[in-house]
């Protein structure tokens, strides 16, 4: 299994370090798949809303909804992941087979059996190397879906690149 994980504690940094790794990985030419997410900052300054890119070259999709100012709950719209998971699973499919899947997190719903959790799988079953991002209240859920076989890597675009660079070393020697 080729599965790294990564955790900040910024707020917004795995998000804006995902995204410079996708930025990179489509510059030299890396066949991607999966998800980055960007956070605007919102009026309210308490708040962002959240867009997902779907890799390589889809659309930007809004997955926050905005519940008023005095809500507590979840700001994420289920419809909308579920929307960007399927464009995702739809790459999946596509040839060539991605080189690399990239998720933005592993978050709650991935927590809980949905979100991008059956498309990591997906993923890893194909023999595509795959990179997220785990927060501190969902990586023991994450520890059980890859039943500790995930390998944590420092928060760098260079820590990741050389991670995904073993991986595919890996993934071609069949290691």
């Amino acid at each position: 299994m080729q599965l790294a994980y990564v955790m900040t504690r910024d707020r917004g940094a795995t998000d804006r370090l995902l995204s410079e790794l996708a930025d990179r990985l489509q510059a030299q030419g890396t066949v991607l798949a999966g998800i980055v997410q960007t956070n605007t900052e919102c009026h309210d300054d308490a708040l962002c809303d959240m867009d997902v890119r779907v890799l390589p070259m889809g659309e930007t999709i809004r997955i926050s909804q905005s519940l008023g100012p005095k809500a507590r709950g979840c700001r994420l719209d289920p419809a909308a992941l579920e929307q960007a998971v399927a464009q995702v699973t739809n790459s999946l499919q596509g040839t060539p087979l991605p080189e690399v899947l990239l998720v933005n997190k592993f978050g709650k719903h991935e927590a809980d059996g949905r979100g991008m959790r059956p498309v990591i799988g997906e993923a890893i079953a194909l023999g595509v190397p795959v990179i997220t991002g785990v927060n501190a209240l969902n990586v023991d859920a994450f520890q059980e879906f890859a039943d500790g076989l995930a390998v944590a890597v420092d928060p760098s675009v260079k820590a990741l690149m050389t991670w995904l660079t073993q991986a595919q070393q890996s993934r071609q020697t069949g290691a």
